[in-house]
Parts: structure tokens; sequence; C-alpha cells
């Protein structure tokens, strides 16, 4: 499907060097042979017949010092490591590493939940940490009442997903909210805790988020600088109301206006977490048993298609997935306010049905309402049919309605072109002057021409939004580089900067070369630029 760089005439994985990573991990840590890597450790969406980015073999540590004699052992003989907590985010490539051959180190096996503190509200854990996992640990701990914000898929890493800045719903779920403190492991096998957490035994590591000095945590989003073995993670009380709703817009021509209308009530503080709009196409997945069908690779609906099924359904060519949480006369109060505020779409309704008090949580039926109350599921993936797959493009978007036009009816009109199928796109209000439109473009990933239209596709997407001023906030690994070429202020300074830190922390390129654009000076060579 395309040419992808190779450290094969660089590396060599020496039996040394696997004898050297057994002894540390044991046998059973570390996996040799395709068919274990075609199940888990790559990419599931890509065609199975192309290699491009399958790894030499993976690692499977169990603990802070097992990761740390493994970089150490990295180092040594010059292997490079791709790090993977889960490797769930499907749509960016998974566990799959930017290079072939690469050393997968899979963080799977680090999967405890360290400390739960009810009195502050929060939960430290390590990278193989599922929402799943954790949400057990709380009921298990009689700690139910304390609500972690999850994605729509619950099982996925907390760590992963965080370091990849993923989006999650409730209110801590906005820009990177919940995390709060690090412990991680740099190239040369030392540890580092960032925040308070570099003084000893400091009770505020995980409350406060900065510290003395520059702000590191920053560092290892998106970035191949260190592995994060153990971070906080902010939990939320239930509230005395939980309130669910949809916001309809009947017809596709309506969105701008509701952007707009969206824009004002998350400045003012009416609605909060990450309220999120989808077309009908996503809302088809979201809710297959009212859609009756999913848009996937068969082919593009038609606008009058499109306008039927938003018509049958009730849900209109874009919906808005929103709560409330809060004391119930406040929630209510709000609820007011938005149907006030809504009553300027036309044919726009607010679908809500009842808030839920902290002990009615085990009566939440759909996907969408147990996902922003905290409980996590796989209802979601399971909807999807077998063989379609999709591929996430995301720009960073202006909360203001001539601007998500713009890039949605872009997107449109590309991915009908090139790839022939409808956009399943969603615009995820990350805050409250920004958002994400996070296009998901469906395709069988077992027919190879159907792979080769929708990741060139995507491409020219890329390149398009970045011509208009629109940056992607993260990258399938087959156009990291080409992402990270759009952000091209003053000669790449960005990336310039980015890779001068690289060479400092990790001069042997050891650690997930390629990560989102930034290379380690001797492998540059293999940048897409």
């Amino acid at each position: 499907m395309s040419g992808t760089p190779t450290v094969e005439d660089t590396t060599y994985l020496s039996d040394k060097a696997l004898r050297r990573f057994a002894d540390v991990l044991g046998e059973d840590g570390v996996v040799l042979g395709e068919g274990r890597f075609h199940e888990q450790y790559r990419d599931k969406y890509w065609h199975r017949d192309d290699d491009s980015y399958d790894p030499a073999a993976v690692l499977l540590p169990r603990n802070t010092e097992e990761v740390q004699a493994v970089v150490r052992i990295a180092n040594e003989f010059q292997v490079p490591i791709w790090t993977s907590s889960q490797g769930r985010n499907y749509g960016y490539g998974g566990s799959s590493p930017r290079v072939k051959a690469t050393v997968v180190v899979s963080l799977t096996r680090m999967n405890r939940v360290l400390e739960i503190n009810r009195d502050l509200a929060y939960a430290v854990v390590e990278p193989g940490v599922r929402w799943l996992d954790l949400y057990d640990a709380l009921k298990a701990s009689g700690n139910e009442d304390l609500m972690v914000t999850v994605p729509d898929i619950g099982w996925g890493s907390v760590i992963g997903n965080s370091l990849d800045s993923g989006i999650t719903y409730q209110p801590y779920g906005a820009d990177f909210m919940a995390p709060c403190g690090m412990e991680v492991v740099l190239a040369n096998g030392e540890l580092l805790r960032t925040g308070m957490g570099a003084i000893e035994d400091n009770k505020s590591w995980h409350t406060y988020k900065r510290g003395l000095g520059p702000v590191l945590d920053g560092l290892f989003v998106q970035s191949n600088y260190g592995i994060v073995t153990r971070m906080g993670y902010w939990l939320m009380p239930r509230p005395e109301a939980y309130a669910p709703f949809f916001l309809t817009v009947p017809r596709d021509q309506h969105l701008g206006q509701a952007v707009d209308v969206i824009r004002k009530l998350r400045l003012d503080g009416t609605l909060r977490g990450v309220p999120s709009m989808y077309n009908t196409v996503t809302l088809a997945a979201q809710f297959p048993e009212v859609v009756g069908r999913f848009a996937g690779a068969e082919g593009a609906f038609s606008e009058a298609t499109l306008d039927e099924m938003a018509d049958a359904t009730g849900l209109g060519r874009w919906a808005l997935r929103g709560a409330l949480w809060g004391d119930s006369v406040i929630v209510h109060h709000q609820l007011d306010k938005i149907r006030t505020a809504w009553s300027a779409i036309p044919g726009g309704k607010v679908l809500f049905e009842r808030t839920y008090g902290p002990d009615e949580y085990d009566q939440l039926r759909t996907i969408p309402d147990k996902c922003q109350a905290g409980l996590p599921g796989l209802e979601l993936i399971e909807a999807i049919p077998e063989g379609v797959a999709h591929i996430g493009f995301s720009p960073a978007v202006p909360l203001v309605g001539t601007d998500v036009r713009e890039v949605v009816d872009l997107f449109d009109r590309i991915v009908r072109e090139k790839v022939g199928v409808n956009v399943a796109g969603g615009l995820l209000i990350i805050n409250e002057r920004t958002a994400l439109y996070v296009t998901g473009l469906n395709y069988d990933y077992r027919d190879a021409e159907q792979c080769r239209r929708a990741y060139d596709a995507v491409k020219v997407l890329v390149a398009e939004a970045g011509k208009r001023g629109y940056g992607e906030y993260r990258a399938h690994l087959d156009f990291m580089d080409l992402a990270a070429a759009q952000y091209s202020f003053n000669d790449h300074a960005y990336r310039r900067f980015a890779e001068t830190i690289k060479d400092a922390v990790d001069p042997n390129g050891i650690l997930s070369p390629g990560r989102h654009g930034i290379w380690p000076q001797h492998l540059r060579h293999l940048a897409d630029r």
C-alpha cells in the first residue's frame, strides 16, 4: 500500500539481544511469530497482505523495573522500540510501529490500579489498566460513586488514550484535565516523576498539575521522549442529577447555525464536558437498533437517502450528544436554557427523557447515556460489521459555524470523489472555543484496493486542510510525517525544536522513532518529507 521506511539496514535484532530481553522478561515475555502479530500486535485495520508496519518482536514487561531494563538493553544493542499500552487506538495504527522491524513494547501486563483516593477523587494507574478495569476497581473497592470520564469504547488504556490526546466526555474530559502527575522511564533507563512527584513522598503529586520550573507532563503527550509507567487520573463524584440528552439538527444546511448556538452555551458554562455532534452515518453506529443500518464500505448514501434516514429516526442530519451533571435544580435550569437556545434551529428538538440519581445508573440503556455517566462498554465496537474499518483524521477547527461548515463540506466532497463512501463525522467540542472534526473514513480492510484508496484520500484531506490552516490533532502511522509537515511556520520551527529535544534526551534514537513526525538524527533520512 505504501513505501515504508525500515530499520533493517541499520539495526539487527540479534539472538544475543533477544536472549538478554528474555533473561529480564522470561520466555513468555518475548513474542515472536507472524501469526501473533496479526492477532494483536499490528494495525487491525491495515490490509493483511501488507507488512509495512509489522514489528520484529514484541516485549511484555510486568513492571517499571522491567521497562527500565528493556530500555537499557535496547540502548546497548541499538534496537528501536515502539511503546504500546493496549494497542486499541483503532483508526490510528493500533500497536504497529511507525518503522518496520521495530520491537514493540506492549505494556498490557502492567495492569494494576495502584491507588484510589476517595477524599481527593483520583486514581493512580499503570498503562495496562483499561477503562473497564478502573471502573471495576472502583466498584470492587466500594467507590462506585466516583465516576471516571471514559471514551466510547472501554477496552483501551487510560494512560495510552490520554497520551494520544484521546477523547472522553465528562467535565474532566475537556482538554487533558483528568491526567495529573506521571512517572516516566527516560531513554537512558532513568526514572523521572513530573510535577510535585519530583519531591520524595509529596502528597500533592496527583492533585496539583504543576511544580517548580517548566511543566514537563505535556512533553510526553504524542511524543517519543519517555515511557509513562504510572499516572494520576482525576475522578468525579456522582452528582445528585445526571441528565443525558440529544439536540437534533433536521437538515444539513443548519449545521453552522447549530455550531454557533453550541458555542454560546459552552462559553456561558451551560454545556460542560465534551458535547459531541455526529452526522447521520455516525449515529447509525451509536444507535444500530434505531437506524437499522451502518453506512460502511458499501458506498455513499445520497443526500435524499440521508434526509430519509434523518426523518425516519428523528435523529436528524446532525445530533449533539451531551449531558448535564449537578444539583437537580441547576440541571433543570440549564435544560430550560438549552431548550430556549435550541428553538432557534428550524425543526430542532431537545430529546430528553429524565434525570438519573446516583443509585439509578443501572437503569441506563443506550451507549451514549452510559458513556457520559462513566460506564465503560464494548457495545459500539461490537455493532460494527466484520470487515468494516475506519481511518481517523481529525483537525482542530474554531468553534464558529462558517469555519466548521467549510471543513465539513471539503471533507465530504473529497471522500465522495476519492473513495465513494460517506464521511462518518463527529464534532467533538473539546473546549469552549474549539471543535475537533473527527472524521472516520470507512472502508473494507479485506479489500486491498479499498484500503489504498481510503489512505490516499485521507492524505489528500490532510494536505488540503493544511492549505487552509487546519491541523490534525493526532495522526495515523501512514501519514504522521505528512500531518506534522502541515505545522510549517518559520521553516518548521516546531518540528526542529522537538527534534532538538529528541536528540538530547534520546541520543541513540531508540524510543518510538518517527512518532508524530519526530525522528532521531540518524533516522531522519527515513522521514517522508
